[in-house]
């Protein structure tokens, strides 16, 4: 029961992470009122990552490493859980 919930939420965030990264291709998408909330959720995670991996031109993969990051704390947390 924990674990389902548990994982719900991380799956939930990525969603939102996704949107988030949708939503930077909708002109003027991050300055609506749902675009400002998804920011101060995503942007906190997704700044760890930024400083590690710079933008290269136009293209910013810190977000794919972040949802490669989740993914591993998912896998983390399921082996936490089979583990007792």
């Amino acid at each position: 029961m924990l674990l389902e919930i548990i994982l719900f939420g991380v799956g939930a965030y990525r969603w939102l992470i996704i949107i988030y990264i949708f939503m930077s291709w909708v002109p003027n998408a991050r300055e609506s009122s749902f675009g400002q909330f998804l920011g101060s959720i995503c942007e906190p995670f997704l700044s760890w990552f930024r400083k590690i991996i710079p933008p290269l031109g136009m293209i910013d993969l810190s977000p794919i490493v972040a949802l490669f990051a989740l993914y591993f704390v998912e896998i983390g947390i399921v082996s936490l859980f089979n583990m007792f």
